[in-house]
């Protein structure tokens, strides 16, 4: 499922206009990613929590040369999945 058919999905589930949710939901992506940015947390009770976690530097390899690379430190965004989520997925098998 793609942005356009997740906006039409819930446009029909609430009677609502594509163009509102459309909106909400470019809103709600907004948010998270600024408050995951800033270093909070955004936690969907049921849904998951997003994140920022912090990745150590490492050494690694470049795949075409064989030759070793040093990959720096960063913060990546993260996602843990709540147990409802994790339920309706396993459900889903």
């Amino acid at each position: 499922m793609n942005k356009s058919e997740l906006i039409e999905a819930v446009a029909a589930k609430t009677d609502l206009a594509k163009v509102a949710v459309g909106r909400v939901l470019e809103a709600l992506i907004e948010e998270i990613t600024g408050a995951v940015a800033s270093g909070d947390q955004v936690a969907i009770i049921g849904f998951g929590t997003f994140k920022a976690s912090e990745r150590a530097a490492r050494e690694g390899k470049n795949p075409k040369t064989g030759e070793k690379i040093q990959i720096p430190a960063a913060t990546v965004p993260k996602f843990s999945a709540g147990a409802g989520f994790k339920q309706a997925v396993a459900g889903a098998k």
